[in-house]
């Protein structure tokens, strides 16, 4: 952590953060949002494997993206982006 890193700020951000397991499972499914979406390739899979894990979460849930287009591929109107 840097020196000057605001550690209140920063620990306010990361207790709304969660950890979430990406299986087989949720792999296959975010395979099957890549097909969905017509999008392939590994640098999508990242992006599906984040999108599959938002659809997951109980409501509310948003996403922080720089990728709207992308993630609106994935996600649809399902989970409200944000850009950033």
């Amino acid at each position: 952590m840097h020196r000057r890193t605001d550690k209140a700020r920063l620990a306010r951000v990361l207790s709304g953060v969660r950890i979430v397991h990406i299986g087989d499972e949720e792999a296959k499914a975010a395979s099957a949002m890549l097909i969905n979406a017509g999008l392939h390739g590994h640098k999508y899979a990242i992006d599906a494997a984040v999108a599959e894990a938002a659809l997951r979460q109980r409501r509310p849930v948003v996403m922080l993206t720089s990728d709207i287009d992308d993630m609106t591929k994935l996600c649809g109107d399902r989970v409200p982006l944000v850009a950033v």
